[in-house]
Parts: C-alpha cells; sequence; structure tokens
C-alpha cells in the first residue's frame, strides 16, 4: 500500500477577510516558517480597543518547530504584533535593513532587548529548515519591501507581499520584474499575491505625481503647510521635504510615530535631509509662517494623534489659524471614513483649507491595481494561486481575475484565516482549519478583553448604567437603608428625580416581596432587583441601561 506523500501546509492566521494582521505560516513536516507578524487597528464595535493582534495559539503549540519569522516591509500591519509574539515566542526574525530598523523601535518601546535580528537584501537566499527563501525587490510606499520566493520540498510558492508596478518611483526603488519573470520560468506551485486593490482597473499611479502635487501646493499656500500622512510612508515623507527644501522651508515633525520613522529612516539613509531643514517645534516662532511645514501623524483621524489635537485645539505646542494649509496624504482605511470627515470638518470651521485626495492628487496608493496583478501573473505562472491581502470581496474578485487569465476554478483557494491548505506537488485542498481569530490590546491587558466585555461596553455606550445600592439586616434579613440609585449615562439626575423616585419604589416592592416570601440569597435578591428595575424603566421611557445591584449587610 502506497503511503500517502508529505504535504506543504500554507496556514493563514489573519490576513484574510481583513485589511491587517497579515501572518502565514508555512509548515513542512517539522520545520515551520513565518511570514509577517501584523496587527491591525480596532472597528467601531471595539470601544476602548487600542490594537488587534492575530492569535497565535497554534503557533505556541508547535513552538519547537518554528526556526524564524521574515518580513516582507516595515509597515505595521505586517510588523505591529512583533513584540507581542516575541515575547511568548524566541524566535529569530529576517528582514531588509529598513524593515529591521522599525522593529527596533517597537521593541524597545516594549523593553525587548535580546531579539535576534538577522538582516537581509534583495537578492540573498535565507535557509530555515527545509525552507529556501529568497528575497526579491519591489516597490511599495516604505524602502526596502521585498517578495518572497519560498522553495519547499514540494515546489516554489511565491508571496508577493505588498507592491505595486511604479516605474518611476522614488530613490530608485524599482520592482525587480526580471527576477520575478525568472522564478516564474523557474516554474511556481503557487502564487500568493495582494489583493487590496484588485477593484481598481488600470495601473496605480506613480509616488512622483504626489511630489509635483506638494511643490504646487507650497508654491501657493500663503502660510503654514501641514501635512498629515502614515508615518511609515517615508517615499512621502522625502518628497515632502524636497518640496520644502526647494521652497526654502523648515519642517518640523510631529506625532510620536513620525518622530521615530524619520529618525530611523535618516540615520539609516533612506531620507535625505539638508543639515537645518528639520527643526523643533520650538524653533517654529523663530521663522515666518509661510516658511514652516509640519510632517504629521492623524491621516486616519486616530483620536490620540497630533492632527486630530490640532483639529480640536487641543494640541500643546500647535494651534492652527485659518491661515494654515492642511494637506491629509493618504486614504481612509476602510471603517475609518466618519472618522476622517469628523476631523475634516472640524478643520474647516478653523478656517483652515484642507486638501485630501478626493480634491487633488496628493495621495497615490502603494498596492497593484488590476493591470498590474495581471502582469505578475503572467510572469509567475503558478500551477495554483491564493488570494491574500484583502476582505473577502477583494480575495473572490482576485480569483475571478485569476479565472479570466486561464486559471481552473478548483486550483484558486479563496481562504479564511486558519485554514490549513495542503499542497503535493500535483495538488492542493483546504482540508481542516486550526484556531485563529483576533486578540485585543487595551492598555497593558493582551486578550483579557473579549465578546462578553465588548458587549458590556457597547450595553453601556447605548443605555448607560443604574447602580443600586441597599443595606441590609444580618440577622433578620430585612431593608435598612435604601435603596438608593446612581445613575451614570441614563439621564440627568437633576431633570428626572420622578423617574428616579418612582424606581426607587419599585426596588423597595421588590424587596418587599422577597421579604414576605422569605427570599435572603443575595443572588436572588439581585435578580430581583434587576427585574422589578428593568421591567419599570422599559414601561416608562423604553430604554435598557446596565443595571448593577450592590447589596451591603450590617
Amino acid at each position: 500500500m502506497a503511503t500517502e506523500p508529505d504535504k506543504l501546509k500554507i496556514i493563514p492566521l489573519g490576513g484574510l477577510g481583513e485589511i491587517g494582521k497579515n501572518i502565514t505560516v508555512f509548515e513542512y513536516k517539522d520545520d515551520i516558517v513565518i511570514i509577517d507578524c501584523g496587527l491591525s487597528f480596532p472597528d467601531d464595535e471595539m470601544l476602548g480597543i487600542d490594537l488587534v493582534i492575530p492569535d497565535i495559539n497554534y503557533l505556541l503549540k508547535n513552538e519547537d518547530k518554528i526556526k524564524g519569522i521574515v518580513l516582507t516591509h516595515g509597515h505595521e500591519d505586517h510588523i505591529g504584533a512583533l513584540p507581542y509574539v516575541l515575547k511568548r515566542l524566541d524566535l529569530p526574525v529576517y528582514g531588509t535593513r529598513l524593515t529591521l530598523g522599525l522593529v527596533m523601535n517597537r521593541l524597545r518601546e516594549h523593553r525587548l532587548n535580546n531579539v535576534r535580528l538577522n538582516e537581509v537584501q534583495a537578492n540573498d537566499r535565507v535557509k530555515l529548515g527545509c525552507f529556501d527563501i529568497e528575497f526579491v525587490k519591489t516597490s511599495h510606499s516604505i524602502p526596502d519591501s521585498v517578495a518572497l520566493a519560498i522553495n519547499t520540498p514540494v515546489g516554489t510558492v511565491f508571496h508577493t507581499g505588498d507592491f505595486k508596478v511604479d516605474l518611476t518611483p522614488i530613490n530608485d526603488n524599482y520592482i525587480d520584474l526580471h527576477k520575478f519573470a525568472e522564478i516564474g520560468k523557474r516554474g511556481v506551485l503557487a502564487l500568493m499575491a495582494d489583493s487590496t486593490n484588485v477593484e481598481r482597473p488600470g495601473y496605480t499611479m506613480s509616488e512622483r505625481v504626489v511630489g509635483e502635487t506638494f511643490k504646487d501646493v507650497f508654491l501657493k499656500a500663503p502660510g503654514r503647510i501641514i501635512i498629515a500622512t502614515f508615518a511609515s510612508n517615508v517615499h512621502r515623507l522625502q518628497q515632502a521635504i524636497d518640496a520644502a527644501e526647494l521652497h526654502n522651508k523648515k519642517v518640523i515633525v510631529s506625532g510620536r510615530s513620525m518622530i521615530n520613522t524619520v529618525n530611523t529612516a535618516k540615520e539609516m539613509g533612506y531620507l535625505r535631509v539638508n543639515d537645518g531643514t528639520i527643526i523643533d517645534v520650538n524653533q517654529m516662532n523663530r521663522y515666518p509662517d509661510d516658511r514652516i511645514v509640519i510632517l504629521t501623524t492623524g491621516s486616519q483621524g486616530e483620536p490620540m494623534s497630533a492632527l486630530t489635537r490640532m483639529a480640536f485645539s487641543e494640541h500643546r505646542r500647535i494651534e492652527l489659524t485659518p491661515g494654515d494649509w492642511v494637506i491629509i496624504s493618504a486614504t481612509p482605511i476602510p471603517g475609518n471614513e466618519k472618522t476622517v470627515s469628523s476631523v475634516i470638518n472640524k478643520l474647516m470651521e478653523i478656517g483652515t483649507k484642507v486638501i485630501y485626495e478626493s480634491t487633488a492628487e496628493v495621495h497615490v496608493s502603494g498596492h497593484a491595481c488590476r493591470e498590474e496583478l495581471k502582469l505578475i501573473h503572467r510572469l509567475i505562472k503558478p500551477k495554483f494561486f491564493i488570494p491574500v491581502h484583502g476582505e473577502h470581496r477583494h480575495l473572490k474578485r482576485h480569483a475571478e481575475l485569476a479565472q479570466e487569465l486561464g486559471m481552473a476554478e478548483e486550483d484558486i483557494f479563496v481562504a479564511d484565516n486558519g485554514a490549513v491548505i495542503e499542497f503535493t506537488k500535483d495538488s492542493g485542498a483546504i482540508n481542516q482549519y486550526v484556531q485563529s481569530g483576533n486578540v485585543l490590546v487595551d492598555g497593558l491587558g493582551i486578550g483579557d478583553v473579549g465578546n462578553i466585555v465588548l458587549r458590556d461596553r457597547k450595553h453601556l455606550s447605548e443605555d448607560g448604567l443604574i447602580i443600586v445600592v441597599v443595606t441590609m439586616s444580618r440577622q433578620e434579613g430585612k431593608v435598612i437603608a435604601g435603596p438608593d440609585i446612581i445613575s451614570r449615562g441614563f439621564v440627568y439626575v437633576r431633570e428626572s428625580e420622578d423617574l428616579l423616585d418612582e424606581a426607587r419604589m419599585a426596588v423597595r416592592d421588590a424587596l418587599l416581596k422577597c421579604e414576605e416570601n422569605r427570599v435572603t440569597d443575595w443572588a436572588s435578591l439581585k435578580s430581583a432587583i434587576r427585574d422589578a428595575l428593568r421591567g419599570y424603566i422599559y414601561d416608562r421611557i423604553k430604554r435598557n441601561p446596565m443595571i448593577l445591584p450592590i447589596i451591603m449587610e450590617v
């Protein structure tokens, strides 16, 4: 009887059916390699949550098999979860120079000083267990981005990472299409390709388009210019600095992540800045407004970001005036549209001129559109295809694009996080699922906020809280004080005294019934208080606040 061949397992633990949180596991026999380790930002339903990181229970169970983590580039959705993962798994990390520089910033913040960081360059090869990984240069909105040719015992898997085909990039950051074609010619078992922009026809515009817009805006602006963009978009920062130097302006960097990125990119030579161009915010008043450019975080309307604090007049150093021009050089991440819109409205209330993507070419995507994706498919010529990095609609549209290019539907795997996609040299299938999902980070708490806590937070945010305090006699089980009712986020007490008095009566009546029926255990008393109060309040004003009974014994 023939033995079943050993299979390559590709297990996405994040990045499928969502934007961000990219992490993929490659497993063959007793060897595991992890590609990327990113985070995502909370949606509107995740009240109070700071960050979302992947569930790594599968990795913890297979810790002894893992040979290392390989990074494609330095964006947060690909490196942001590293500090949280490396606190639990002692693993070597492989990445290009700038990527590791940005990783070191994150590790220092988390006081992780002994991580084994291994620098690689495009065209290098690294052997990790049975995996031979080749790094291939690509274009993206951050320098030092790479695709990966992962050579395995059953064939080569090509992972594009995030990319675009920019033929006039900043700092000669060309995509190595020759290498793509060479790898395609050698034969590729499976392609994993970025799906973020698959719904957009044509080609993504070159990053240089934004530089030309900046030069034009810098020429016309009568006062200060504030540019909000992703801190990690080093090419965008370079173009802003180039435009500032062309027009003899000084640059101020605002926002912790922006300061960290600028310092790191400058030290490593990825950001060219003349001496004296960047000044401290405290020196701003020494120059006229028309010579000041401020690079800041907050392009997504994040509540604590520098731009949002400026818009709401809460920034300690920078006060916006009607003569300022604000450029929002980013497109809203899906789900952030409302927040960004409210910041734009607030900026316009102040009287500032706001320039954003729909009004001028101040942003281009770092991801490939349909024609670029077709080019990569044609160059790589894979036997199988797994669309990655996108919401479910993006993955489906990318699968349809692959079919338009001649691939059979059964050779395309539109997967979910946790799917185990198994390959032999000739076949592929999804046969099982492993644990995956979201781990929520709230302050210093990691994973201690789950669905129940989020449900309670949502409840509190919608209907508020009522606390009922009752003091009872330990011996007789009778009420000797109260009930007192405290309201938070439910009604304004001074204007609702009658309602709260009647609510007290409803609670008192419920407690008297308990006394008559000799109910003395706390669980039953609290349940009676909740039921009586909930019924009364809903009948009166059709609201359903959270009710928290507190019973004290004396």
